[in-house]
């Protein structure tokens, strides 16, 4: 069975987008502050508010879309044999 690149690189880069998006946002509250900060080295322009979680949460998107698609290239070459 193979894998759809193009849609398990979009399903893992929504999922990925929007846990970014969402941390960021709470940490605008103070929850998950510690998680935001190393990601923040990642993501030019991802803080712990509004805007900047959704900066963060295209950064996500974009990272979960690459990673997945690759991942799911892996897969259907491994799973050749």
């Amino acid at each position: 069975m193979r894998i759809n690149a193009g849609a398990a690189g979009l399903a893992a880069g929504l999922l990925w987008g929007s846990g970014v998006l969402f941390l960021g946002w709470i940490g605008a509250f103070g929850w998950g502050k510690d998680l935001v900060t190393p990601l923040s080295s990642l993501y030019i322009g991802y803080a712990p508010s509004f805007v900047g979680g959704i900066i963060g949460g295209i950064w996500g998107f974009f990272d979960g879309l690459i990673g997945g698609a690759i991942l799911a290239l892996l897969y259907n070459a491994f799973a050749k044999g």
